[in-house]
């Protein structure tokens, strides 16, 4: 099959893989297929393979390269990438939906009053409308585990912060144009922050610490204070 790409070198011992701009589920399906094939080689020298919104890059070790071939290491990693998207086959897969709790209460959704002002909604319509997507996870970044999630409906979508605030909870669920995510740590952010979940999102204790994957579905579900704090007392306290 015939895909349209582009690949081009990303410093000295990195090479990145595009396939163009457009943000969508069947181009993602293609940064999937190339990711899960290239790792799948587990090539020697190939320390990371790193999926995003429409690109996949390669990080390899250029010593240890050297050692297999008399090319140079960013022409053999071509080569292996080119032959990979020639035979590359994309598969529609159905993913299994991860549903995520959230408290939409204004104590969480701190940012919830300002959208309904901005977008002329209720914050009852921005809970209904946050709840009714499903949610395709493009890529994790900015902290481990972290989730850029898409696409947000237009009608509550905001841009992200002018100035980011010095301290966001773990957990927040926040709203950046037309992205979701959830950070999964306390931190400094500027998304909007529409509401909170009482799930972990990174686990260092979990054989897999992020809760969330590159190509994983997601629905919000939306829940009570009451449900919020007897989940997050579960996980924090799972054999009581």
């Amino acid at each position: 099959m015939i895909h349209q790409y582009n690949i081009y070198s990303t410093g000295d011992h990195a090479m990145t893989i595009s396939f163009g701009n457009a943000i969508n589920i069947e181009t993602h399906e293609k940064v999937m297929a190339l990711f899960h094939q290239l790792t799948a080689m587990e090539l020697h020298g190939v320390k990371d393979v790193i999926p995003a919104y429409t690109t996949v890059t390669v990080v390899y070790d250029i010593q240890k390269i050297r050692q297999q071939t008399d090319l140079n290491a960013y022409e053999f990693i071509y080569l292996i990438v080119e032959a990979t998207l020639k035979d590359l086959t994309v598969k529609t897969t159905e993913q299994q939906c991860i549903e995520i709790p959230v408290c939409y209460d204004l104590s969480f959704g701190i940012d919830l009053p300002a959208i309904a002002e901005q977008k002329k909604v209720s914050v009852e319509d921005i809970v209904t409308i946050h709840t009714s997507t499903k949610y395709h996870v493009y890529m994790l970044g900015f902290l481990p585990g972290f989730a850029y999630m898409g696409f947000v409906d237009d009608r509550i979508a905001k841009a992200r912060l002018t100035s980011p605030r010095t301290q966001v909870a773990a957990g927040s669920v926040g709203i950046a144009g037309n992205q979701t995510g959830i950070y999964p740590f306390d931190s400094p952010g500027g998304w909007n922050i529409i509401g909170r979940t009482p799930r972990l999102l990174f686990d260092v204790n979990k054989e897999e610490p992020c809760l969330l994957q590159t190509g994983n579905t997601v629905q919000f579900i939306s829940i009570t204070k009451d449900e919020f704090d007897f989940i997050k007392q579960q996980h924090e306290h799972p054999h009581h």
